[in-house]
């Protein structure tokens, strides 16, 4: 008799955002390699600079993390958390600049760009705007249409990815609240930001095995994801991967990239 199989492994990626720190080899970045098992590094126009990409790419290869470039808008006043007024020609501008900065660095050091993941801002505009969303993903396909596209769940970022014909990730976060619309909460709202490390892998794990996250009114938003993400500056950020993968691996969820 032929042995039967159970139902396949559950697996999830790990990430976390990466090279926004002039410090990579001793601070929080070097913790989140021991865990993460992919990296969105930025890229120069919200933080880090070209000798701060070349150590966190250098850091990340080395720990067999895979390498994801992270564009933002040009605002390193602002981190790359404030809205512009460009237009999707100099968006999709802006990102391909930004990419081709990053592979020509992870190029020279020997690593593979894998996926691109947008910043801040960016990010938050590509889930409620088609325009914005489309500059971003026609950036990618001009860039190298074999990258993953990393967005929300339902986001514009994703439909335009896929409608481009990239292959799109759906992301949750283990360090943030979220709205019932399936928004991240506002960072200027109280409690917009889970810094606790056991409700951190909590809901990773229920996003993972139950495909469900509960907003910060109550309400269960029901979701799929293929990554989840700490945000590398979130205050205590090592210690909340450490966990969150803790916590996944624990309930029989394997933590593997992309």
């Amino acid at each position: 008799m032929l042995p039967v199989s159970g139902p396949p492994a559950m697996k999830v990626d790990l990430n976390a955002d990466i090279g926004e720190s002039v410090d990579v080899s001793a601070g929080g970045d070097a913790r989140l390699l021991r865990t993460i098992t992919s990296g969105n590094i930025a890229c120069g126009y919200h933080a880090g600079d070209s000798s701060v990409m070349r150590r966190t790419v250098r850091a990340a290869y080395r720990a067999g993390v895979s390498i994801g470039a992270h564009p933002s808008f040009p605002d390193r006043e602002g981190f790359g958390r404030r809205e512009m007024p460009l237009t999707p020609v100099e968006i999709t501008e802006v990102v391909l600049a930004q990419l081709r900065a990053l592979h020509a660095i992870a190029t020279d050091e020997g690593a593979t760009l894998r996926h691109v993941k947008p910043h801040g801002a960016l990010y938050n505009m590509s889930v409620r705007r088609a325009d914005i969303a489309e500059a971003i993903g026609t950036a990618v396909v001009a860039f190298d249409r074999q990258l993953r596209l990393v967005g929300l769940p339902g986001s514009e970022l994703l439909a335009a990815g896929a409608r481009l014909g990239l292959t799109v990730a759906a992301e949750g976060f283990a360090d943030r609240s979220y709205e019932s619309d399936g928004s991240l909460t506002p960072r200027h709202v109280a409690g917009a930001v889970l810094s606790n490390a056991a409700d951190a892998a909590a809901r990773a794990v229920g996003m993972v095995r139950n495909g469900i996250v509960v907003a910060r009114d109550g309400i269960s938003i029901t979701l799929k994801i293929d990554t989840i993400c700490i945000h590398g500056d979130t205050p205590g950020a090592p210690e909340l991967a450490a966990a969150v993968r803790a916590g996944l691996e624990e309930s029989g969820i394997e933590v593997t990239a992309l």
